[in-house]
């Protein structure tokens, strides 16, 4: 399977969007979670998925506000 590579411009919010390629790749789509690891000092973007007990939005939609979602990823933010 070859490589997949592409660029992508970091905003001056620092944002960056994925480029088609690499989220077909992935199989990411709106609201889905990447991870960025680093291997062999690289960085390596991955599909993150959270089991259903750790994130309570997936289990109840009043908690999912955008600012909740937020509070919770700080909350467990693992560094």
């Amino acid at each position: 399977m070859p490589a997949a590579e592409a660029t992508a411009r970091v905003s001056t919010k620092a944002q960056l969007v994925l480029p088609k390629k690499v989220r077909e790749k992935l199989g990411v789509g709106p609201g889905d979670l990447v991870r960025f690891v680093e291997r062999d000092g690289a960085i390596v973007i991955e599909r993150f998925e959270r089991e259903p007990f750790e994130d309570p939005f997936a289990l109840f939609d009043e908690w999912s506000s955008p600012e909740d979602i937020e509070a919770f990823d700080k909350a467990n933010a693992r560094d």
